[in-house]
């Protein structure tokens, strides 16, 4: 019963522990990795940096991102912090925009 006492409450401590700071962290880092390795082209991202950008072409350990028009920058895979906009398809938009402007050209000659 003594030892009970004694090792109880470092058990419940490291079971809180466990489950309010390891835990998290795990699935935060799990996440981190699965949106990194989803990347694709045409994806606008944030780096960890704050530099926003479209990724241009994608190698196994680095991505290079366009900035600016024709500027390009090489960062690390793990460097890229969050996926503002996943494009599936780089020629999806601009079809639906080209199809949207030739609707608001019928719409003006009528």
């Amino acid at each position: 019963m003594g030892a009970l006492q004694t090792i109880g409450p470092l058990i419940i401590f490291f079971a809180i522990f466990y489950f309010l700071l390891i835990r998290p962290q795990q699935n935060k880092q799990k996440k981190t990795k699965q949106m990194q390795s989803s990347l694709g082209k045409g994806d606008k991202i944030i780096t960890i940096g704050g530099l926003h950008g479209v990724v241009d072409t994608i190698d196994d350990s680095t991505v290079t991102i366009k900035c600016n028009g024709n500027s390009r920058l090489t960062f690390d895979r793990q460097a890229i912090r969050d996926i503002v906009e996943k494009r599936t398809n780089p020629h999806e938009k601009k079809s639906e925009k080209s199809l949207e402007a030739k609707v608001g050209e019928a719409k003006d000659e009528d």
